[in-house]
């Protein structure tokens, strides 16, 4: 077969899906579908329909980094919530035992519309866009009110602590993608270390790179279909959610991180930082949060710290896109000075 993903053979996958898939057929093709930076992506042509697979990466990884057997978990537990989730069909082995030689599952193929760009101009309204802001408040209102013992997840992660176990967590995944020294970047982590909130014993399971982009919405309305990219999920602290979301607020528009930074969001129809966070709190019958910057500031340098991985990754030749790669390895001071600059500030419009 011709333009094959290198690594991946139809005549070693094939026999694989056959066995595995519950009513796979007739292998055709199989096609890279993302050049993202987190697990490779592949849309999978058979008689029997289109599937994904997603795959951790080849080459030597981090430890605790691409494991999609948990995304593989986690979905599957999610399949009967309110949470929308690609249905899974199977996980294989990893390693030699893999018919690719790493671990990846399979999931359905969804059609839809995925929003790269945060002002969504590829709709036809403001009352559009804002429908489409709503639907991701809700949706990530439904995720954080999930029964996570009922669903078979209570052992998902560690409960209560979040903060403090993920500073320590990307504390040591940053230094030991380290490459130069970035003083802010120290500024941050000696700051998030000396202000870090007392544990308010609040738990719910976390997606962990909750935004507009790692969604699909139904091709002719503002519905979210499905929730993709669940590789940094565990339990944790729902606050770390919203705040990731909404540091999109302030990250330029302009570059990699087409963010909100510098845009007059209502007269796109998009709802202010506080607003959308009011509107969170409505739905879960919950607060405002306290110490908000921690939490922004906190995003900030989890960010910087998963795009520096990303860095060293490309430098080593083990990233997905090793050019893209080195270029998001370059906004990593400019997180970290806009996370210093978030310190002194409050929500903005």
């Amino acid at each position: 077969m011709t333009n094959e993903p290198k690594g991946i053979s139809a005549d070693g996958i094939a026999p694989w899906l056959e066995k595995h898939v519950e009513g796979f057929e007739a292998f055709q093709a199989i096609e890279k579908i993302t050049a993202g930076q987190s697990n490779p992506t592949y849309r999978i042509d058979a008689k029997s329909g289109r599937y994904v697979l997603r795959a951790k990466p080849p080459g030597d990884l981090l430890k605790s980094a691409h494991q999609v057997d948990r995304e593989y978990r986690v979905i599957s537990a999610l399949a009967d919530t309110d949470v929308p989730v690609p249905k899974v069909y199977a996980l294989s082995p990893d390693g030699d035992e893999s018919p690719i030689g790493r671990q990846f599952y399979i999931m359905e193929f969804k059609e839809g519309r995925i929003f790269w760009d945060p002002l969504v101009p590829e709709t036809k309204s403001n009352e559009e866009r804002a429908a489409i802001y709503d639907a991701m408040n809700a949706t990530l209102a439904a995720l954080h009110s999930v029964d996570v013992e009922a669903v078979g997840l209570s052992d998902y992660g560690k409960p209560g602590s979040y903060f403090s176990r993920q500073f320590s967590r990307w504390t040591k995944q940053y230094r030991a993608s380290e490459t130069d020294t970035i003083e802010a970047m120290d500024r941050l982590i000696a700051w998030l270390d000396e202000n870090e909130p007392e544990d308010d014993g609040h738990v719910s399971l976390v997606h962990g790179d909750y935004r507009l982009d790692n969604m699909m919405f139904a091709p002719d309305r503002p519905q979210v279909i499905a929730l993709l990219d669940w590789e940094l999920s565990t339990l944790g602290h729902p606050f770390a959610d919203l705040a990731y979301q909404c540091m999109q607020w302030r990250l330029p528009h302009q570059g990699g991180f087409k963010g909100l930074g510098g845009i007059d969001r209502a007269s796109h129809g998009l709802p202010s930082e506080e607003d959308y966070v009011a509107r969170y709190c409505e739905r879960r019958g919950i607060a405002r949060p306290d110490n908000w910057n921690y939490y922004i500031a906190f995003s900030f340098f989890r960010l910087a710290a998963i795009l520096q991985g990303v860095y060293r990754r490309a430098l080593d030749g083990n990233a997905a896109n090793p050019e893209r790669g080195k270029q998001m390895g370059r906004a990593v001071p400019l997180l970290a000075q806009l996370a210093v600059k978030s310190l002194s500030e409050d929500a903005r419009s």
